[in-house]
Order: structure tokens, then C-alpha cells, then sequence
């Protein structure tokens, strides 16, 4: 289960990572070219870059988590990252788009998945250690 739980930590470090980066440093590209990003209210640069150094931070904290597997710090990394993906889910679920049913499916699926992974690693959390001072 330890590997499981280290995988989604990964993943989702890297998934951050990513959008982080592009969202922190090119924010009028992301805009520009993730279908589905448009739907919602104008562009706005300070919240992309806002939005984007903020999921470096959250990069940053799953990175440590799967390098350390320490109980206490996955645990904080996976309710962390569950805290921003539930609203997240909640309000792009609720602003899909009927005229583009491809793009609706892939982008409730996404946001879906962001928030069913974190929470199912979260029951092998108990059986990592934590480390000893």
C-alpha cells in the first residue's frame, strides 16, 4: 500500500508541478491553450499567477511527503491536496458545458480524479512510520 500511496503523491506533485509552473511563468498561454479554461469567468493574471505559484507550493509539500513517507506528513499532504480538489470538482462539475460533451466528460473526469486519489490513498496512511527525531 506504501507504493500506491508514494505513486499519488508523485503524481499529483508532478501534476502541480506542471500546471505551477506553466500558470506561474505563462499564465496567457495556459489561458490560451487548455480547452474547457475559457468557459469560466475572463482571464485574469493575478489570479492565474496567484493560482499557479500556489500549486507550487502544494508541489512542493507532495514532493516532501512521498521523499519522507512519514505518517503525519503524507496524511497533511493528502487532506491538503483533497481541500483544494473537492471545491474544485464541486465547481467545474457544476459549469460543464452541453454544447462541447467531449470536453465536459474529460475535464469532470479530471477534476474528479484529482479529488478520488489523494482521498484513496489516504487509508494507507496507517501503515507508514513516522520518523524518528
Amino acid at each position: 500500500m506504501s507504493t500506491y500511496v508514494r505513486t499519488v503523491l508523485v503524481l499529483l506533485a508532478v501534476f502541480q508541478l506542471t500546471f505551477g509552473v506553466w500558470l506561474t511563468f505563462a499564465p496567457q498561454s495556459f489561458y490560451d491553450n487548455v480547452p474547457t479554461v475559457d468557459w469560466d469567468p475572463p482571464y485574469s493574471e493575478h489570479a492565474f499567477r496567484d493560482f499557479g505559484s500556489a500549486s507550487l507550493g502544494l508541489s512542493i509539500l507532495l514532493a516532501a511527503a512521498a521523499v519522507r513517507m512519514d505518517r503525519y506528513l503524507v496524511a497533511v499532504a493528502l487532506v491538503a491536496y483533497a481541500a483544494f480538489a473537492l471545491p474544485h470538482m464541486i465547481f467545474h462539475v457544476g459549469h460543464l458545458h452541453a454544447d462541447d460533451l467531449a470536453w465536459s466528460v474529460v475535464l469532470a473526469a479530471t477534476v474528479t480524479l484529482m479529488f478520488v486519489l489523494p482521498v484513496s490513498a489516504l487509508p494507507g496512511v496507517r501503515g507508514l512510520g513516522t520518523v524518528r527525531r
